[in-house]
């Protein structure tokens, strides 16, 4: 598994994780941040690999329209690019710093 991948679904998934069934939730979860194999998930489920697989990529598609319409993720890149440009820039400005912690802070909540 392609470790760039790895990290766009792990990030994809801490975005939209809530509007996944639970057991969408569940295979995702252990197959990218948990590093399950098929196998493994197939056998805590009592299903088969080719169930676990099937599930996986009908949910990857599903993050990925998510993302495409939403923008959820690349729009905090951007934000997130933007802010390190601010204080790397106005490292000294007391007014941006305590409003680019405020942005973070929602930016973060869960």
């Amino acid at each position: 598994m392609e470790i760039e991948k790895t990290n766009r679904m792990n990030a994809l998934f801490e975005f939209y994780a809530a509007l996944l069934t639970d057991k969408q939730m569940n295979y995702i979860e252990l197959y990218y941040a948990d590093d399950y194999s098929l196998a493994e998930i197939a056998e805590e489920f009592g299903v088969s690999r080719q169930a676990v697989y099937d599930n996986i990529k009908r949910t990857e598609k599903i993050l990925e329209t998510y993302e495409m319409k939403l923008h959820m993720y690349s729009d905090y890149i951007v934000r997130s690019e933007i802010f390190d440009d601010i204080m790397e820039k106005y490292p000294k400005d007391s007014y941006l710093q305590d409003k680019i912690s405020i942005l973070t802070s929602i930016d973060n909540r869960d």
